[in-house]
């Protein structure tokens, strides 16, 4: 993500290759501009401040201290949830921060899954909203779907539908018509910022202030039920074995040392993960925890084909995202932080976080 002046050349991060592989995107990687984006202080889901965007460095999250995860209650068995999905073949659920942490930080693994016709289940947690509201949200949305299209291969329209969960959330869920393998469920909490303290316009708070303790609840941007912590642990539990998972993937826990200069949302949800995983069954060896914005700092391990293909994905998905200006692979690849990440993903197991 970038402001929405053009940098010059001399703002642009130094290209990590040679040069690109493919100076065209895909067919719904659609050339746009022109977005007014008002007098926005900060962007979510990659959620880089304006300021940092024009930078030629990476941008990095702000550390900040997080509390222990309220523990959730055992309930083995537990009993359904509205939420339950139908068995799949090799079932993997993908629980993340914002809509794009996944093409981002965890393809081609991502693809790789949906191409092998194994069965997907995601969930994000965060509206990925930056201030924004609803509608933006919403715009970020589309664009996952239109890059899980991508990945599938298929263009057919995805049903939408809002489930009330036994922990009182409420969720909405996206299953394309012809493929339900595969399915995004999101509960839309305020994004966190850059910063870890939220945005004003929805009240300054996020998952940071909500585990820590320094608010009481966090109410969805899209008027659902309020979630406190408990509640919320109680959700993502609900979510992952509504799923029946045979392995998990995440972003990294605040507790590794990997998560130094992450999003804090990113963070939380990893910590938030790891601690319900085991209560659903889950083993800590079928989680794998995708490194985020520090992933910069790990040597390059996406190139050629594989490169390509990701940054087609991700210039699907930006091409809906109006804060997202890149309309050719070259562009794609010259933004900070985007260009680094987009060239790197490790996922790490358990006895690998590094936990401090």
């Amino acid at each position: 993500m970038r402001d929405i002046d053009e940098p010059s050349g001399a703002e642009q991060a130094p290209d990590e290759s040679a040069s690109p592989r493919r100076s065209g995107i895909s067919r719904r990687a659609l050339v746009f501009g022109g977005v007014a984006v008002g007098g926005l202080a900060a962007l979510g889901g990659g959620a880089l401040v304006y300021r940092q965007i024009r930078r030629s460095a990476p941008p990095e999250g702000t550390w900040v201290k997080l509390s222990p995860i309220v523990p959730v209650p055992d309930a083995s068995p537990r009993a359904p949830s509205p939420a339950l999905e139908e068995p799949g073949e090799d079932t993997t659920v993908a629980v993340w921060a914002h809509a794009d942490d996944d093409i981002i930080f965890a393809n081609p693994h991502l693809a790789g899954i949906i191409g092998s016709g194994a069965t997907l289940r995601t969930v994000f947690v965060t509206a990925g909203d930056a201030g924004r509201g609803l509608g933006y949200a919403q715009q970020r949305e589309a664009g996952i779907r239109a890059a899980y299209d991508e990945m599938r291969g298929s263009t057919q329209p995805w049903n939408t539908s809002q489930l009330t969960l036994r922990s009182g959330a409420r969720v909405t869920r996206f299953v394309p018509a012809d493929d339900p393998r595969l399915s995004i469920t999101v509960l839309r909490l305020p994004d966190g910022n850059l910063s870890g303290k939220g945005f004003p316009t929805t009240g300054e708070a996020g998952l940071t202030q909500l585990i820590n303790g320094t608010v009481p609840a966090l109410a969805p941007i899209d008027d659902g039920p309020t979630l406190d912590a408990r509640r919320l642990s109680e959700t993502i539990a609900e979510l992952i074995h509504a799923g029946r998972p045979d392995r998990i993937t995440t972003n990294i826990p605040h507790e590794s040392a990997f998560a130094r200069g992450d999003h804090p949302d990113h963070s939380c949800v990893g910590s938030l993960v790891r601690a319900v995983a085991p209560v659903v069954g889950i083993a800590p060896e079928a989680v794998t925890y995708y490194i985020g914005y520090p992933s910069q700092h790990e040597p390059i391990n996406v190139e050629g084909e594989a490169l390509d293909e990701k940054v087609d994905v991700y210039a699907t998905y930006a091409a809906q995202d109006p804060v997202v200006t890149c309309d050719s692979a070259a562009a794609c690849l010259a933004q900070p932080g985007f260009g680094q990440w987009l060239r790197r993903s490790y996922g790490k197991a358990e006895g690998e976080l590094r936990l401090t």
